[in-house]
């Protein structure tokens, strides 16, 4: 069985607790919830028989993949392609749960792949999976419609944990990934952090403060008491100010700058 425990919500009150050294210790899965999942990411209750689809250039990858999701642990139900066009088709037949997908595919983008499927009725979930000289790839890829995106040399069992939290309808972050993450933002936290008002107002720190919370805009703009359009443009001001490239960072950010509770 998998060690769902290994999983770390952000947005709720253990998730800075998790951060030792900033960077010395991240845990196995990180979680964004979403509130109107149909389960819970700590509970793994998952479809019996999920369809996935693989995409992905390396035959020997995708066997070994195939094997990985087919196993009693999944039980899933697995279709394979080479080509990200090809998988886009299938997809959109309506049989498929998940989509795992290397972020090099050819010839359509894995991040163009993932805003596609995010638009379908019902949303088809993605997963990217990142080889070690993606890093050129990989920043924008966490800020893209992906609902998932994991380094391809992942363990066995945060990978599964991932997959299985991506079926729940929530979105699942790698170790890796997140680890390059933070290593990105680390100096732009620390500066923040020592000197608070030279970057962001204080509306700006308010509203990163909600946002390091898991608040949704609307829920901002309620308490603020302005439209979801300021909101978003606070969030554009908070994002270009601190390099950030999407709310995942700019929730780890606010973390690293003390503005969410023990």
């Amino acid at each position: 069985m998998l060690n769902l425990d290994r999983l770390v919500p952000i947005g709720v009150r253990t998730f800075p607790l998790q951060i030792q050294g900033f960077e010395t210790y991240i845990p196995a899965v990180i979680v964004v919830p979403n509130g109107s999942a149909r389960a819970s990411p700590l509970t793994g209750e998952t479809s019996s028989e999920p369809r996935i689809l693989l995409i992905d250039q390396q035959a020997l990858f995708l066997a070994a993949l195939e094997s990985l999701l087919s196993a009693p642990t999944l039980n899933a139900r697995v279709e394979l392609t080479s080509r990200s066009d090809t998988g886009l088709t299938i997809a959109r037949q309506g049989e498929t749960d998940l989509v795992v997908c290397e972020l090099q595919t050819q010839p359509l983008p894995a991040q163009e792949l993932a805003d596609l499927l995010a638009q379908q009725e019902p949303r088809i979930p993605v997963i990217l999976l990142a080889g070690s000289e993606d890093d050129a790839l990989l920043m924008a890829a966490v800020s893209s419609s992906a609902a998932g995106i994991f380094y391809k040399d992942s363990a066995y069992e945060e990978f599964l944990v991932g997959v299985r939290t991506v079926l729940c309808g929530h979105r699942a972050v790698g170790a890796g990934v997140m680890q390059r993450v933070l290593t990105r933002i680390g100096n732009e936290a620390s500066l923040v952090r020592t000197y608070p008002g030279s970057l962001l107002s204080p509306t700006e720190v308010q509203i990163l403060t909600l946002i390091g919370e898991a608040k949704s805009i609307p829920t901002i703009a309620a308490a603020r008491g302005i439209s979801s359009k300021t909101v978003r443009n606070h969030l554009a001001s908070i994002y270009r100010k601190l390099d950030l490239h999407g709310r995942i960072e700019a929730m780890l950010i606010a973390s690293r700058m003390g503005l969410t509770s023990d």
